[in-house]
């Protein structure tokens, strides 16, 4: 979604079941939960729901283990980033134009988009982006919360509220999607929202994304594996002391 104009783990990590599917926000008094199969995790976190400036900034960090359930180690960051300007939102409050990101812990895209070619070094699918390359973001599309590709020059008839990606070259050099409204994704009325991505920084608040700068965008896009299970997990300083590393 587009712009608007040292230490060990300091969070607690609250695990899942071995094997279970896709992370999904956990009940504010249970605290985020990460899968017991992810052997990386990023973590967004900020004072408060309302991250400060007007860029929304936010901290992210970034974790690996060895293996599942084992001790989370420090791998990248801190790092300063840009989250949304509707502030930091639990995920089943959220909804479609919000401009909020959303608190809770989920998995990635299968695949990491950019407007510029494969940078290399990925260890995920790269597609780069060509006109007619949307993501849909119609709450009334059945192809909502999706990539898609239509045809050059044709006008799809959920555009109007969606996102020509091949046109994005500022914020989408190189993006991956944040598995936020998927399995199922919520469509209709009173959907929870679509297109949230970590993509390159714009020097404002985002549409409910995390960004940050290109180079550090890069090596956290180098460093992601999709056979590690990667996760991310969002929210207040408060609200992830509920993770401990277990």
């Amino acid at each position: 979604m587009r712009a608007l104009a040292g230490r060990g783990l300091g969070v607690a990590l609250l695990v899942g079941a071995a094997g279970a599917g896709p992370a999904v926000a956990a009940p504010a008094a249970a605290g985020p939960r990460v899968a017991r199969a992810a052997r990386q995790l990023v973590v967004v976190s900020s004072p408060t729901p309302e991250p400060p400036g007007p860029q929304r900034i936010a901290t992210l960090r970034a974790y690996a283990r060895p293996r599942p359930g084992g001790p989370w180690r420090p791998m990248l960051g801190p790092w300063p980033v840009e989250t949304g300007g509707g502030g930091l939102v639990l995920a089943a409050r959220r909804r479609e134009g919000d401009h909020a990101t959303p608190i809770g812990v989920f998995g990635f895209g299968a695949t990491i988009y950019g407007t510029r070619p494969d940078p290399g070094g990925l260890r995920y699918p790269y597609h780069r982006l060509r006109c007619g390359d949307w993501w849909d973001e119609d709450p009334a599309s059945p192809r909502y919360n999706r990539f898609v590709h239509v045809p050059c020059g044709v006008t799809p008839t959920f555009a109007s509220g969606s996102e020509a990606l091949w046109t994005e070259g500022a914020a989408y050099p190189y993006l991956i999607p944040i598995a936020f409204n998927t399995g199922p994704i919520r469509r209709g009325r009173g959907a929870p929202g679509s297109g949230i991505f970590v993509h390159r920084w714009v020097g404002s608040a985002t549409a409910g994304c995390i960004a940050l700068p290109l180079p550090r965008l890069l090596r956290l896009l180098r460093w992601l594996a999709p056979g590690r299970r990667p996760e991310i997990a969002i929210g207040t300083d408060r609200g992830l002391a509920a993770i401990r590393g277990s």
